[in-house]
């Protein structure tokens, strides 16, 4: 099947800023039908305006992606009113270790937003795109899932655990004619990394991440990774064993 170069309706979590955002004002134009979900209401509303000043019908719903029966009735009525081409997993949080380590709570919370909601979001999207034979999902990860970070281990490792679920998916999926890829962005600028004290190597502007997404998407990539020194140093380090790593690692700056 040949990748779908245009998609029409579209839906995105986590759209009330940083990469989601941008994502939907990129994709807004014309005869494009956008869903966006996002826990801010006004933030939310205001990307939503922004998205309709482009030309673009615009459903927003605060749509908390870790209620499952909700995610399902959202997805499943918005499919219903424009079938969706593409649907974006890209809600996410992080949180980091600085100061009194990690809390179970913490813990669990990262795993439910960031690997549960993407579930809550992927599959009633599959379960609408599997009887048409087409459709295309996008799962948010990190350069992160490549390393066991001792500042953030919840969050590395939910974003891990996504990114081999969505690899997995793809060739699951592709006798479905449905198109699986994963996005492993490196530092951005926004909301989440705003509260990060320390350097970000290669920090790009939400803009820009939007536009590298949307061109590994309309390639249909597996892994869409980026900016690439930081992809790759993050792929190397993770390949190699805890032996030489861990020393490394536990330097590194904490998130707070």
């Amino acid at each position: 099947m040949a990748p779908m170069r245009d998609p029409n309706s579209i839906l995105i979590t986590g759209a009330s800023s940083g990469i989601g955002e941008a994502l939907a004002l990129g994709y807004a134009r014309s005869g494009v039908n956008l869903a966006i979900s996002g826990r801010d209401a006004g933030r939310l509303d205001g990307v939503a305006e922004a998205c309709r000043a482009k030309g673009a019908e615009v459903q927003a719903a605060t749509v908390d992606v870790t209620d499952r029966d909700a995610m399902a009735h959202w997805i499943a009525g918005t499919d219903g009113a424009a079938p969706l081409d593409l649907v974006v997993a890209n809600a996410g949080i992080s949180a980091g270790t600085g100061g009194d380590g990690e809390s179970g709570e913490q813990a669990r919370r990262l795993f439910e937003v960031n690997l549960q909601g993407v579930l809550n979001t992927v599959h009633p999207a599959i379960e609408a795109m599997r009887p048409r034979g087409k459709g295309q999902v996008a799962l948010m990860s990190s350069v992160a899932s490549f390393l066991p970070l001792p500042g953030s281990p919840a969050y590395a490792a939910s974003k891990a655990a996504v990114r081999l679920y969505g690899e997995s998916l793809r060739g699951a999926l592709a006798p479905d004619g449905i198109e699986v890829s994963v996005i492993c962005p490196g530092f951005v600028k926004s909301r989440m990394t705003a509260s990060n004290p320390y350097p970000m190597p290669f920090i790009m502007p939400a803009a820009k991440a939007a536009r590298i997404i949307q061109r590994g998407l309309a390639r249909n990539r597996a892994r869409i990774a980026f900016p690439w020194p930081t992809y790759f140093i993050s792929w190397f380090l993770g390949a190699l064993p805890p032996a030489f790593t861990d020393p490394l690692l536990r330097h590194l700056p904490k998130k707070p």
